[in-house]
């Protein structure tokens, strides 16, 4: 009995021996495993969705649906204008092509259902929220094409001090590059952001006519498309950029005060409808009421 006992035991250690070493050949073992464990990054799938945030659960699982709904019902290059548009709005920085078209995917969602919900279900209901869903997934272009027009109204009020800084500087003996350097760091403003990206442009590489027609690809300001035509033609045919330069700001400060004239004769146009509307209704009730009252008072008597 004990030889029997013996030799089970014997038979049981060496099938736990091998089961251990079984299993445990294929495990990366020792420095191996210690990169294992450093380069070890866990997906959203090996996590419990019980362990996630909310918004990591519900909400962005939702923004993506949304963005990819947006990408699928906008025409193709949608992504090459909203990118254009952006550069003529200065590229903000929390606004990019995908957060952009995940705020036309919410609109869109949005918009339809507030629709349904305040109309109701029916033919009433349903082309409200076409309707809404339609103008919720426009905003955001208008919003950027907004952003992009009061930013080129901007560089067009700042064009004409900033090319009065660049003929000063130049014709005082800087270099070009010095110039635009020295207009980047003076004038504020987004002409000033422009010409910083115009040097960084020209400092990577980029041949100094490039440099400034990709700035009038980024413009629909007619000064500063001249403008910048005129520096690209002067850099081709090598003519000396300190008198274009000042037959560029004599033309500039004639274009401003013409633009000027051209807002002070709008005033009278604009201010008639107000006036109309506003002003002598009040002017008349305050005036003409006194005796109006007079005068119904007295037909009444008779």
């Amino acid at each position: 009995m004990l030889l029997f006992f013996g030799a089970l035991l014997i038979v049981a250690g060496a099938a736990v021996a091998v089961l251990a070493t079984g299993r445990g050949g294929g495990a990366s073992r020792g420095v191996a495993r210690s990169l294992e464990l450093v380069n070890y990054q866990p997906t959203r799938a090996m996590v419990g969705k019980s362990e996630l945030a909310a918004k990591d659960r519900l909400l962005d699982p939702l923004i993506n649906t949304l963005r990819r709904l947006a990408e699928r019902l906008s025409p193709g290059g949608t992504g090459d204008r909203i990118a254009r548009s952006l550069d003529k709005a200065g590229n903000p920085a929390a606004w990019t092509i995908e957060r952009i078209m995940g705020v036309k995917g919410i609109g869109l969602f949005l918009g339809g259902v507030v629709a349904l919900v305040i109309f109701g279900v029916g033919l009433t209901g349903f082309l409200a929220a076409a309707a809404a869903a339609a103008a919720g997934f426009f905003l955001p272009d208008l919003l950027v094409y907004n952003l992009g027009l009061k930013r080129q109204q901007e560089m067009r009020k700042g064009l004409a001090d900033a090319l009065d800084m660049l003929t000063v500087c130049v014709e005082a003996g800087q270099g070009f590059d010095a110039a635009i350097l020295q207009v980047a760091k003076t004038v504020t403003g987004p002409i000033g952001g422009e010409f910083a990206r115009v040097l960084s442009e020209i400092q990577i590489g980029k041949s100094r006519a490039d440099a400034f027609a990709s700035l009038g690809e980024r413009t629909t300001a007619p000064e500063v498309k001249t403008f910048v035509s005129a520096l690209v033609q002067a850099d081709r045919m090598g003519l000396p950029v300190a008198a274009v330069l000042r037959e560029q700001t004599r033309e500039m400060r004639i274009a401003r005060r013409q633009r000027a004239e051209e807002q002070a004769q709008k005033v009278t146009v604009k201010i008639l409808f107000p006036l109309l509307l506003c002003i002598f209704p009040a002017l008349f009730i305050v005036i003409i009421g006194p005796g109006a009252i007079r005068i119904a008072e007295v037909f009444s008597s008779l």
